[in-house]
């Protein structure tokens, strides 16, 4: 756990920079919520890595800016975006979105259109895949549970009184942590295809 007051791609590459002095040489595949400096720091730190981009938060961003009057017509629309089967398939109902909607919300499009590379990363893997990797809800679950052990204190008496506080909460949290996806032989195989160069005998035993 790290904390800081300050998200930039400078305190990101100081936080990936630990992960890596402790033993991590290699990542596949890094979700992000799109915090800033966060995609420049992992390219930093671990150029290989595919990073993609949260969908959940790219469509809360998106929708801000759209009429309540408009929103379930775009979100149908969108749909077609981020749910299409293939990265073709995503590519041309991004074309007809932008079509349909770009002059009218111009900056929900353009956000798309900005950041695709990290957002669509996902097409080129199978479904079991895809939901895992597709949004950052699962730590975002984890930090909520952290708040909620925090949110009583408005002030310790040291930064080592929280990090004793999130750790203990962590270790509670975490028991339940013991299934396992049931598709997680399927996903492993393929991801032993999508990344064979860069894995090394015993790294699955």
């Amino acid at each position: 756990m790290w904390v800081g007051g300050n998200e930039s791609a400078k305190y990101w590459v100081g936080v990936l920079n630990e992960i890596r002095n402790r033993g991590t040489e290699d990542i596949f595949i890094i979700s992000v919520d799109g915090l800033t400096g966060f995609a420049d720091a992992i390219s930093a730190v671990y150029p290989k890595a595919e990073v993609q981009r949260c969908i959940v938060h790219q469509i809360r961003y998106t929708t801000k800016f759209v009429s309540y009057k408009d929103i379930k017509a775009f979100m149908n629309d969108l749909k077609g975006v981020y749910q299409a089967p293939t990265l073709e398939q995503a590519e041309e109902g991004l074309d007809r979105l932008e079509e349909k909607w770009g002059s009218k919300y111009p900056s929900s499009v353009a956000s798309w259109r900005n950041n695709w590379p990290q957002l669509s990363a996902y097409f080129k893997y199978p479904y079991e895949l895809r939901r895992m990797i597709y949004t950052t809800n699962q730590i975002e679950n984890y930090n909520r549970q952290l708040r909620k052990v925090t949110k009583t204190r408005t002030i310790f008496p040291s930064d080592d009184a929280l990090f004793k506080l999130l750790y203990l909460a962590t270790m509670d949290i975490t028991e339940k942590w013991t299934g396992r996806d049931r598709d997680w032989s399927k996903i492993l195989s393929q991801l032993c295809i999508y990344f064979e160069e860069r894995i090394e005998p015993g790294d699955l035993e």
